[in-house]
Parts: structure tokens; C-alpha cells; sequence
């Protein structure tokens, strides 16, 4: 939903990617890029964007395309996963400051936010695993970041588990077979993508390193479909715009 294309213009396309192929549906009501994807419910959600930075949450799918509720603030560069019928959204920029908010949306009206970050965030890598959300690098000022850390909806606080091997921004995150899965990704500058896929323990922070793409790629889509990690697009290290997709299969994990 939503992105940059090759010429770096916001696109309003809605494509339905599955192994081996991909379509356009109905498209956005505009065209937005640095927005965050979730499902609640069976059905998809586009979540803020820029630029200037959205607060219109935007159901899609295979009817047309409708605003069904609000950010609490205009925000892009945001991360978002599903946890317990709750879609969180995390961090961002307004468009004149980034945030640290963590942002609870429960499939209608306006999200609230839930809980505070240690420092604001923009660009981080989300997934939901083990009943808790982790937060996983992201772009705190200039920089990247190492950090792992992981938001209880329960208490409502959020705790450091865990660093990266190595800071790590502009990432995709995703859940599956017990781990959280960090697909590529990039430090601080552009030029930097990274090719790796790493494994993190939700309890421990632990991090092992899983595979590799077949090129660096940064700002990718990622899903799991069909017991394996659908990734999509993402921009390589020479700028490129990538219109590629990878069906990735994890090994088991031990230990």
C-alpha cells in the first residue's frame, strides 16, 4: 500500500503480492509513502504517512478504500504490528518533530496513546511475539539504532531486552515460529543496506543470524505467508528501487 515508486513520488497503488505474482486493487484515496500496513480482523489498514504526514487510518482490500479512523497526531515514518485485536503504532515524525509515542488503535475512531518511548523513533522495525511488541532499531536523530526492546500492553512499560549486532534502521520485522525475524535494513546514511536476516529471542534479546537476501535491500515490505517471510520491494545500496519479491523459508532454530 502506498510507497515510493522508482522516481521517488508517493504512489496511491494497492497491490495484492503472493508468490509468484501481484495485481493492483482498488488504490489509496491519495498517494502517501512512509505509512505503516496492519491487519485486524481479516481486513488490511494503512496507518498515517507522508508527506505532509497523515493521521487518516485507510481500510483496503479487495472493495473500495475508506478512512475508518485517526491517528492521534499526524505522523509518517511509522511502524505498526497486531497484538490481541489492538493495532499498535509506533513512533514517527508529525512533519516538525519525531515521536516516541506508542499508539493503541482498536478498529475504529481515534487511537490513544498507550505508553512512551525512551527517546523518539522514527523508522523502527515492529512485529508482535510472546504477548509483547518489540521495537527493534529504528532512526533516533541522525543515527541508528541497536536497540531491542519490547512494550507490554499488559503494564504498559516498556523495557530494553536486548542490542543489535550492529545499528540498524529503515528494517522489516515479522513473527514467525517462535522468533522475530529482521529482514535487511541499513545504518544511518543511504548506501548502507545490509543483505542479513537475523533471528531474535521475544524473551531473552537474544540475536542469531538466520540467512541472507539475495542484495542489501532497506525500506522492504515483509509478511508472513504460507509459513515462510513474503518480502517485497525496498530500495538497494545505489538507490535503486527494487520491484522484486522473495519468498524466504527459515531454518528451525535450536536452543
Amino acid at each position: 500500500m502506498g510507497g515510493l515508486d522508482s522516481a521517488d513520488s508517493s504512489t496511491a497503488d494497492v497491490v495484492l503480492a503472493g508468490a509468484g505474482h501481484a495485481r493492483r486493487l482498488n488504490p489509496l484515496p491519495a498517494a502517501v509513502h512512509d505509512a505503516a500496513a496492519a491487519t485486524l480482523a481479516g481486513r488490511a489498514f494503512l496507518l498515517g504517512g507522508g508527506e505532509p504526514s497523515h493521521d487518516e487510518i485507510i481500510a483496503t482490500g479487495g472493495g473500495p478504500t475508506a478512512t475508518v479512523g485517526r491517528l492521534p497526531a499526524p505522523a509518517s515514518d511509522v511502524a505498526a504490528a497486531t497484538l490481541d485485536g489492538v493495532v499498535y503504532v509506533v513512533g514517527g515524525y508529525t512533519g516538525t518533530e519525531p515521536l516516541r509515542s506508542i499508539v493503541a488503535w482498536k478498529g475504529s475512531g481515534t487511537g490513544q496513546v498507550v505508553a512512551q518511548l525512551p527517546h523518539p523513533v522514527r523508522y523502527a522495525a515492529v512485529t508482535a511475539l510472546a504477548a509483547r511488541l518489540l521495537i527493534i532499531g529504528g532512526s533516533v536523530g541522525d543515527s541508528a539504532s541497536r536497540a531491542i526492546l519490547a512494550f507490554d500492553p499488559a503494564t504498559r512499560q516498556v523495557e530494553q531486552i536486548g542490542v543489535l549486532p550492529r545499528p540498524l534502521t529503515h528494517a522489516a520485522a515479522v513473527a514467525l515460529n517462535g522468533r522475530a525475524y529482521v529482514v535487511g535494513g541499513r545504518g544511518g546514511t543511504q548506501g548502507t543496506q545490509s543483505d542479513e536476516i537475523m533471528a531474535i529471542d521475544p524473551i531473552r534479546g537474544r540475536v542469531t543470524r538466520a540467512g541472507r537476501l539475495p542484495v542489501g535491500l532497506s525500506d522492504a515490505g515483509a509478511a508472513t505467508v504460507s509459513g515462510g517471510v513474503l518480502v517485497v520491494g525496498g530500495r538497494t545500496a545505489d538507490g535503486t528501487v527494487s520491484d522484486r519479491m522473495y519468498l524466504l523459508h527459515p531454518a528451525p532454530q535450536s536452543g
